[in-house]
């Protein structure tokens, strides 16, 4: 899909709305003119995500990764150059299921779930890597537990990523993270981090980060119950 330059002159959003010759059986006037003005706002969320996503692209270039990690894979010792592959970006998951866990976070599992059925339409595109900080044995187990299949996982059982790129804090010894890291002219750089945190929640909210990286929540917000303020995903259901 063809990227929306700012610059570029947009019909106002009411216009485009207006513009939609939707309906659906036994709808009311009142129910059409409620949808029609959400659909306005809707076209002003996609533009604003785009202006958002253009901003991201246009971020100055980011630290320069000096530190040669080492991580461990279910083949053996790579370093974190070895995790781009052939691609000149890097999307690192840091999944919140270090040693001292019984068991992994249920909504980093969640999320991981969903991704396994598109890595390989993203590996595509970019390298992608989950990174945890229990041992790869173990990270092994639950992924054939869970019955993924396209996931790489790394363990940093060393944490000296983790330490680094905030997947493990002083606050919180293992805790979920996003970065995005580029390497270009051999030069690897980190280029974006999700910041979202506590501090920034608002009233009433999670402090979930913007996109939103989870395909439930954006499901759920399209249903009228949405997404309830006492429910979060489970690692298992009863059957």
């Amino acid at each position: 899909m063809a990227q929306t330059k700012t610059s570029t002159p947009l019909v106002p959003a009411v216009e485009l709305a207006a513009r939609s010759k939707i309906s659906f059986p036994n709808e009311s006037a009142e129910y059409r003119r409620a949808r029609t003005a959400l659909l306005a706002e809707e076209i002003e969320l996609r533009r604003h995500i785009e202006r958002v996503a253009e901003m991201r692209r246009a971020l100055p270039p980011g630290g320069e990764v000096k530190k040669n990690y080492q991580f461990q894979s279910e083949r053996g010792p790579v370093s974190f150059a070895d995790l781009f592959g052939d691609k000149q970006t890097l999307f690192v998951y840091s999944y919140m299921y270090g040693p001292e866990r019984a068991r992994p976070c249920p909504m980093c599992t969640s999320l991981l779930s969903s991704w396994d059925g598109e890595a390989q339409d993203m590996e595509q595109n970019i390298a992608l890597a989950v990174v945890a900080q229990s041992p790869i044995e173990r990270l092994v187990a639950f992924k054939k537990e869970r019955g993924w299949r396209n996931l790489k996982l790394y363990s940093d059982t060393s944490r000296e990523y983790s330490i680094d790129y905030l997947a493990n804090t002083p606050e919180f010894a293992d805790t979920a993270a996003v970065n995005v890291f580029t390497r270009r002219d051999g030069v690897i750089r980190h280029f974006w981090a999700g910041e979202m945190g506590f501090d920034q929640a608002d009233p009433g909210q999670d402090p979930r980060g913007a996109p939103d990286l989870m395909p439930i929540w954006t499901v759920l917000d399209c249903t009228p119950e949405g997404r309830k303020a006492d429910w979060y995903p489970s690692l298992e259901y009863p059957r």
